[in-house]
Formats: C-alpha cells, structure tokens, sequence
C-alpha cells in the first residue's frame, strides 16, 4: 500500500501538461507586431537597471569594468533569450517559463518555475517603489530626509522612504485595473515613454563622451591621495586603481549583478497570443530588444564612469546625479523627471504576466482556485489586487534595493535554467498530436519489448525520436543539470582550485569527463525533423552553456539572499504539498 501511494505521488510530481490545438473564443485579439514586442522588451529591461544599478556596481564591485561585466550579462541573458525564442514558437500559448516546464518536466518544476516568477514579479514591482522614492527624495535636493532626520530621528529617512514606497505601490496597483480596462491605449503610452526614454539616455551617452575624461578608466593611487582619500591599498575599500581595481573576482560579482539589468526580456513571451505572427515576431522581438538594451546599458555605464570617477559615485545615487558632477544641473533635473515617469510606465509591462500566471496556476488547481476568477469575477481584481499590494508592501518595508534585486535574480536565473533544459528535453521528443511538439508522459501506450541497450545509447536504431530515445534524453538532461551545478559550486567556493590542490582539480577533471559523456549520449539521439521559424542553434551545447553560466552566477549571491530565496521557497512547497499536490487536475489541456 504504502509503495503503490509513493508511485501515485511520484507520477503526479513528474506529470506533463497536455495541450490541445483548438480555438479559444475568449482569446485577446492578436494586435501586436514585432516593433511592439520589441518596445515591451526595452520598456521593462531598461529601467532601475540603468538609472540606478550602475552606478552602485561600478562603484563597489566593479569599477569601470562594469562594461565588461554588461557584455557578459548581456550574452549570458541572449542564451537564455534563444531558448526562450524557440519556446514561443513550439509552444505558442501564454504562460511563460511556467507552461514551458509544465509541458516538458512535469507538475513539481512547473510550480517551481511559476512560485519563483511570482517572487520575481512582485519583487520588481517593489524595486521599481524603492527607486521611485530614491530618485523622487534626490530630486528635492534630500531635503525631506535631511530636515526629519536632523529635527526628529536618525532613522527617519528609512521610514520617510517606506512610507512613500507604499504610496507608489498603492498607486501602481490601482493602475493595474487600467490593464484590463485600456489595454490597447497602455501599448501606446509605454511605446511612446520607452523612445522617450532612448532619447534622452542617448543624450547621457553623447554627454558622457563629450565632457568624460578617459584618465578616470586609469586612476591610480595617486589620483586617490590627491582627492584626499589617503590609505587606499591594493583592493582596499576603493579598489588597487586602473581599468579592473577590484580584480577579477569583482567582475564576477558584478556580472551575477548586472544580470538583473536583462532580465525584462521574457515578459515578451507572455504575449504570445496576442501576437500577429508570433513564429517570427517573438525571435526577433527577444534577439532585437536585448541587443537594444546591451548597447544602451553600455553607453549609460561608459559615460557614467567617464564623467564621474567611479570612488565619487555616492551611496543610493543615480544617473542624472552625474549631471550635477559637470555643471549641468538642467540636464540632471530633465533625466530625472523622465526617469520618475519610465519607471512609474514600466510597471505596466509586469503587470499583466504576474496576474495572468497567478490566474494560469489557480486554474491548474496548483493555487487556490479562488485566484481562478481574477479576470471573471465582479470583484475578485480588487482582492487580487489587495494580496499582491501586502506582499509587495512586506518587501519594500523590510528589504533593501539590492536585497530585492539579488532576490530577482535568483529567481530569474532558476526560471532560466529551467527553459533551457526544457529545449534540450523537447527537441528529442517523438512526434504527438496533429504535429504539436509535446513532451508527455508516453509510457501507458509504451511496447513491453522496447528495451534500452548499450549500443542504442551511441547508436540508435530510427532516425527520428522515439518514446525510448526521448526518456533518454530526458534522464541524461537531469544528470547534466546536477552535474553542472555540482562543477559551479566547486568552481566557486572550493578555495583550493586556484592555488592548484590536486583534490578539487581531480573534482573538476571527472565532472567534465562526466558531463562529456553524458552530453555525447544525447548528441547521438535522434532530433525532431518537425520544421520550425526558429531553432536553437548548436544543441546541445548551447543549451548546456547557458544552464552553466545561470548556475554559476547564482553561486555568486550572498548567503542572506540564499536565505531570503529558501524562505520564500518553503511558502511555496508548504502550499503545493498542502493543497496543490492534491487538487491538481488530472487532465489538464490548453485550448
């Protein structure tokens, strides 16, 4: 008895979403070209990123190496961005990562995937609260904070920003019930302030190259000593000097940071369905809007440590503040005006993904069902709107901007891997359904003789996929992916690599020699021949370099973030094995 339960618990934490090529009445009307992804994508990457994150990278981690770190992110985030591509067009339905890993994985992964991206969208939203408030206090010269703090309390300009932290998130989510209500006149004004927006960082990095002085990516000691900041040693407080002071091991903590900067990328894949031609528009809008966003977080970083050194940069500045540094207090009150109404638009973009994944989830039964009626029910957005305003609210009053961002990318970065290793499963998987690609759970109708040998690992007998031949892969994927995160932690905290211990060398030697192996037995399967818009090149080594460097940055946070995230994590799994686990529909299909 107790076997037989344990079996029915295993299969229904590895049971695979079917889907179903049908036409949905209530479907949203498909109006969206490509230029409109591509502004959505911009939109909501380009925004605390650039205002405020580089600054406090390049300050305490990186230094003017902070533009190394965004071209690395920002490859970092476009492998990701092309598994997300092919996603969209296999599986041309709303859901995000969420379904991806429903459909290919199973139900366990899919709740995991979907309870780490709600973190990540309410913790946006309470970032986008904690910057509003930053840039609104600097706007007034910190005259609010600075007058309660001398008249009142020390601890005033915290509360100061608490309090206007949850003003903003009030009014950001009453003005998601204008979501639904304009959602067409929402595209409209986001387009409009995301080129508005291009402009005038255009403008900073045209101002930055004509006013920078290139002696600030070559600072020496002396240059410290002169500013009359004395005492400063190799990789002290303001780092050894040059292009690199904090050395390579800054690089590496500011690129595990600068990943937040991309990762609004993937709200274009929850728009799908409303695409006009989504096996094209969707690639393209991913590829384009991230190459967009590369060049413009490298010219606002370039610019930034050009006109400013990076041991001047204050604590909690932003861009405009730059402008202040040069004598061109115009130009500092302009961008900050612009940056306060970026960011109160880019809300918008986050929006509707997390409410319609909250609404996807409860259908499944995965949350409480009452969550099913947020876009039905008379009054059921006003309390969903309510349960998203507390827990945005706890955030922006315990934690801190960088808190919240390490806490996005952490979740981001999971969710990310998780795609990734859903391309490399799907595209060996047999053929289902009027030709939709799905990865489901084939052994009921499985023939007893089909049997796996040896030789059939390295030699295969169809040229195409088989039930046989996509389980292996399936297996081999999930060893690669605990060997690959067995090699980052071993790469990042085993202090005796670099010094040359034979102990953790001999480690990385037979991870790779596993991880090889393993990766040559899925080489050797049979892909799908099924024509597609798009197709992740180099598989499976693409997929696996992007699983690697997601994993690998995730080892660059904090332990108090890891904290936060395991928190977060045993609400989730409480509330699955609570309830999901036992009124999960058993047949679950997307028409």
């Amino acid at each position: 008895m107790l076997c037989q339960a344990l079996h029915r618990i295993g299969r229904k934490l590895v049971r695979r979403r079917m889907l179903e090529e049908d036409v949905n009445e209530m479907a949203p009307a498909r109006r969206l070209t490509t230029l409109d992804l591509v502004a959505l994508g911009v939109g909501c990457t380009v925004g605390v990123g650039v205002f405020v994150l580089s600054g406090e990278v390049a300050r305490d981690i990186t230094g003017p190496s902070i533009v190394i770190c965004l071209l690395v992110a920002s490859l970092s985030s476009l492998l990701a961005g092309l598994c997300y591509a092919e996603f969209g067009v296999q599986v041309p339905y709303a859901g995000s990562s969420y379904l991806y890993t429903y459909v290919t994985m199973g139900e366990i992964w899919a709740f995991i995937t979907g309870w780490n991206l709600i973190i990540f969208f309410v913790a946006h939203t309470a970032t986008v609260a904690r910057a509003w408030t930053l840039a609104f206090d600097n706007l007034l010269g910190n005259q609010i904070s600075q007058t309660l703090h001398e008249n009142i309390s020390p601890n005033v300009p915290q509360v100061l920003g608490e309090i206007l932290g949850f003003i903003v998130v009030g009014l950001m989510l009453l003005f998601m019930e204008l979501l639904t209500l304009r959602n067409r006149w929402i595209f409209l004004v986001s387009k409009v302030f995301t080129m508005v927006k291009l402009l005038v960082l255009s403008f900073v990095i045209m101002s930055g190259f004509m006013k920078g002085d290139l002696h600030n990516w070559k600072l020496t000691e002396e240059d410290y000593i002169k500013a009359g900041l004395n005492g400063t040693f190799s990789l002290g407080p303001l780092g050894s000097g040059g292009f690199v002071p904090f050395g390579f091991k800054g690089i590496l903590q500011g690129v595990a940071t600068c990943f937040y900067a991309f990762i609004g990328f993937s709200i274009i894949v929850t728009r799908v369905e409303e695409a006009q031609n989504p096996e094209r528009s969707i690639p393209m809008g991913i590829v384009v809007s991230l190459l967009i966003c590369f060049f413009v977080y490298f010219g606002v970083s370039a610019a930034l440590t050009l006109m400013v050194p990076y041991y001047q940069l204050r604590p909690g500045s932003t861009l405009p503040e730059a402008f202040l540094h040069i004598g061109w207090a115009t130009a500092y009150y302009v961008v900050t005006f612009v940056f306060l109404c970026s960011l109160s638009v880019s809300i918008f973009g986050f929006m509707f993904p997390i409410r319609n994944l909250i609404y996807m989830m409860a259908q499944d039964s995965l949350l409480f069902p009452v969550l099913a009626s947020i876009q039905t029910s008379t009054y059921m957005p006003n309390v969903s709107t309510v349960i998203l305003g507390i827990v945005v609210g706890i955030l922006a009053f315990f934690f801190g901007l960088t808190d919240l961002l390490d806490l996005m990318s952490v979740g981001a970065l999971l969710a990310y891997s998780l795609v990734a290793l859903c391309v490399l499963i799907i595209r060996y998987q047999p053929e289902r359904r009027n030709g939709v690609k799905e990865a489901q759970v084939w052994e009921e109708n499985r023939p007893a003789a089909e049997k796996l040998t040896l030789q059939q690992l390295f030699f295969p007998g169809s040229p195409t996929p088989t039930p046989l031949s996509g389980q292996v892969v399936y297996v081999c994927s999930s060893l690669l992916a605990l060997l690959l995160t067995l090699l980052c932690l071993v790469l990042a905290h085993w202090p005796g690599l670099l010094s040359g211990d034979p102990g953790p060398i001999t480690v990385v030697v037979l991870l790779l020699v596993l991880i090889t192996g393993i990766t040559g037995v899925i080489w050797r399967q049979p892909q799908s021949s099924t024509p597609l818009p798009f197709k992740v090149p180099a598989l499976p080594l693409l997929p696996l370099l992007s699983i690697f460097v997601n994993v690998y940055l995730m080892m660059q946070m904090t332990a108090a973030t890891w904290a936060r995230f395991g928190v977060w994590m045993l609400i989730g799994f409480a509330m699955y094995l609570g309830y999901g686990i036992q009124h999960s529909l058993d047949d679950v299909k997307i028409k």
